[in-house]
């Protein structure tokens, strides 16, 4: 089983602003109860965006200007909380590709790698940068370039940074581990082999 190559990420963007964006307000715990993660689309950010009844609260996201957005522009220390795997799976499943901010929490990080969603760090001007554009020109088109590691527009162009190893990983195809493992079925038995017999009890 191949998986795509993630090189580029291209699209609108849509700020979602402050510090400590928690996995429990990134995916409320009531919907953790679904029996597969596709039926976690569109329940991002659910209470920041609605109200009780249902009805909006005006969260940039459902703003008309931002419809379609592929990436989020947050802030510090993004995903952090509770290690929820359905938090990074609430994004992508909802059509977010990608992720900016000024940082992330560790696991968040690894669970959105896992599932092929770049998650990168750009600095507090360049993020200030990228938000101040979005807002003057919110059709504005975004493209996130895994291998020049900047994120750039007509207006701008962006470092951001990303680890090697899962940056690498997702380049090259390589970013979900269940796949990694059954597209090496004789690595897996080579290795079962080497391991000592578990002692009987």
């Amino acid at each position: 089983m191949a998986l795509n190559k993630i090189i580029t990420v291209r699209g609108k963007a849509v700020p979602v602003a402050g510090a400590d964006m928690d996995t429990d307000r990134i995916i409320p715990a009531r919907f953790l109860k679904c029996v597969t993660f596709d039926e976690l689309a569109g329940t991002m950010f659910y209470d920041e965006r609605f109200n009780a009844d249902g009805s909006s609260k005006g969260h940039p996201i459902d703003a008309p200007q931002h419809a379609g957005a592929t990436i989020i522009l947050g802030g510090e220390n993004f995903g952090c909380g509770s290690s929820r795997e359905h938090a990074p799976q609430a994004i992508k499943r909802s059509g977010i590709q990608a992720v900016v901010a000024e940082s992330f929490a560790e696991i968040f990080f690894g669970n959105a790698s896992g599932i092929g969603m770049p998650c990168v760090c750009a600095t507090h001007t360049a993020m200030q940068t990228a938000l101040r554009i979005t807002a003057d020109a919110p059709q504005t088109e975004w493209t996130l370039d895994l291998k020049s590691m900047t994120l750039s527009c007509p207006m701008a162009t962006l470092p951001v940074t990303m680890p090697a190893e899962p940056r690498e990983a997702l380049m090259q195809g390589r970013w979900d581990a269940v796949v990694e493992l059954m597209n090496a079925p004789e690595a897996v038995e080579s290795l079962s082999a080497k391991l000592p017999a578990p002692a009987l009890s």
